[in-house]
């Protein structure tokens, strides 16, 4: 995980709530998709979601400063 921490980072908070926007946007059609359409990769919502778990930690601890 610390790659993708690193990537955020440098972010500011705005950005930062464009990124859990989308992601959010992602899971919720992956969560339909995978109903009618399971994929291969079964793990690609489960990624998705810790990365999203990732953004909303680092958006939190920018708020805090």
């Amino acid at each position: 995980m610390k790659k993708t921490t690193k990537i955020y980072i440098g972010k500011t908070s705005k950005e930062l709530e464009k990124e859990v926007g989308l992601l959010r946007e992602e899971i919720a059609k992956s969560v339909m998709s995978f109903k009618s359409n399971p994929p291969k990769d079964t793990n690609s919502l489960t990624k998705k979601r810790k990365q999203l778990a990732v953004l909303l930690t680092l958006l939190s601890e920018k708020k805090e400063v």
